[in-house]
């Protein structure tokens, strides 16, 4: 049942409109803002006893205060899906812009989210592979996870985003039960044209929902964008029985927006003036991510955002990181040295690896593979301290070694010309581990060494 109010606007303040609060409405329902030119979308943000605040998705540009008319829906704001949507380019708030007819909707999903029973999800499983080898080989990402990337301001993050869009597989698996949700959050036009024009030309946007929320979008559709691309993203799960990946860029550009709105409604701020609730408002999204028992489709999440100062001790990470788990963090070194993706291995983690490699998803030798070369690399970027201080030629012969393979790890393992299959990653691991002696691969049987690298060089 719609209800309609007029003459209750109080104040406007950017996106925000505030009403005196004439009827009962709940928290999210939907609204419709009649005013000078077209009606505008909106939705209820907070209420209280007197006012109630309606976030307006769309420019305020040309509304007044005593003109205004308010529709009510009764329902939160929902999003028309189907199979249909795989594709297609929506923006921020589920419209079509890809110049094609709406799609033909067989379901109407709210956007805040299904409600799951904890008890009802499964443990995450099964390895997805991305095409670059920093990832797959070191820090797997595993069907059901959320996996964020933690990038810097300049940094190839977009270009990485693509990559992994366009070549990300189920091994094994019939590629029609996977798909991608790709959503760009705040992106400047250049970069979301990049996004459509390459997912176009490569192939991938057939199997992709593409959701694109420009810049000079309002901060209100910012909020949403996220939600509807979620929202898309559980349809092709939980209802058509897909395995989805969903990158989410700029997850910056959300947490700008979300302190910017709440700014304007005069809530408390917190940390760097973001909102106290920033924390359980990433949670909502982030634990979207999933596999539902006895289902046959999955969620995963891999969330990207450029760290302000490259601090990644700031509250967009810093609670990002205690939700997610894991983080693959790019480094400015490595991008000024050249090395593409300039995924920086120490500090990365994926937490739900051991879950989804091994003898029963890739291969039985890829975590003791992981594990030898973490290490090493370890030894590597110690041997460079200890180089800085006393000099190359004041090393032990065993450190210059471990001074090359560091070199090496980097020139050939991490930076990578094309994607590579699992296969082709284990394979330049082992070649880099020839050159180690064979007693400093402890982390590997007698028997793998065998096997993979023969007869290694002697101490």
């Amino acid at each position: 049942m719609r209800l309609t109010v007029e003459h209750a606007a109080t104040r406007l303040e950017g996106p925000l409109l505030f009403l005196r609060r004439t009827i009962d409405a709940g928290l999210g329902d939907a609204v419709e803002v009649l005013g000078d030119g077209a009606p505008r979308l909106g939705r209820v943000a907070a209420l209280d006893r007197e006012l109630m605040t309606i976030e307006v998705l769309e420019s305020t540009s040309g509304l007044r205060l005593d003109g205004t008319i308010v529709r009510f829906f009764g329902e939160p704001l929902s999003f028309a899906l189907s199979p249909g949507v795989l594709g297609r380019v929506f923006n921020g708030v589920g419209e079509v812009t890809d110049g094609g007819p709406p799609v033909a909707a067989t379901r109407h999903l709210a956007i805040e989210g299904l409600a799951l029973n904890p008890v009802e999800r499964a443990n995450p499983r099964d390895f997805i592979e991305t095409g670059v080898t920093a990832i797959d080989l070191l820090n797997s990402l595993v069907r059901g996870q959320k996996l964020p990337l933690f990038s810097g301001g300049g940094l190839p993050h977009d270009r990485l985003a693509v990559a992994i869009a366009t070549h990300a597989r189920l091994r094994g698996g019939e590629q029609g039960d996977f798909a991608i949700v790709f959503a760009g959050i705040g992106v400047p036009w250049e970069s979301a044209e990049y996004f459509r024009a390459s997912l176009a030309q490569t192939g991938a946007l057939a199997r992709t929902a593409l959701f694109l929320n420009l810049a000079s979008d309002s901060s209100t559709q910012r909020l949403l964008t996220p939600r509807f691309a979620l929202t898309a993203a559980e349809y092709l799960a939980y209802v058509e029985g897909k395995h989805v990946l969903v990158i989410l860029t700029d997850m910056t550009n959300y947490c700008e927006a979300l302190r910017e709105v709440s700014s304007s409604k005069g809530e408390i701020p917190s940390r760097k003036g973001f909102p106290g609730t920033m924390y359980s408002d990433l949670a909502t999204l982030y634990e979207r991510a999933g596999i539902v028992r006895g289902g046959a489709g999955s969620l995963t999440q891999l969330p990207i955002l450029t760290m302000p100062a490259d601090d990644i001790s700031h509250p967009i990470p810093d609670l990002t990181g205690y939700i997610t788990e894991g983080q693959i963090v790019l480094s400015r070194d490595l991008d000024r040295r050249g090395l593409d993706p300039p995924v920086n291995v120490l500090p990365s983690l994926s937490r739900l690896m051991k879950d989804g490699i091994g003898a029963r998803y890739t291969h039985p030798d890829h975590p003791a593979l992981a594990s030898q070369l973490y290490a090493a690399y370890a030894r590597a970027v110690q041997a460079r301290v200890l180089a800085s201080v006393v000099g190359e030629d004041g090393l032990a012969p065993t450190d210059r070694r471990y001074l090359a393979f560091g070199d090496a790890f980097e020139r050939e393992l991490v930076h990578q010309q094309a994607p590579r299959t699992l296969e082709e990653s284990m394979d330049a691991g082992w070649a880099l581990l020839r050159d180690l002696p064979r007693s400093e691969l402890s982390r590997l049987s007698d028997a793998q060494i065998d096997a993979h690298l023969g007869a290694a060089p002697q101490a």
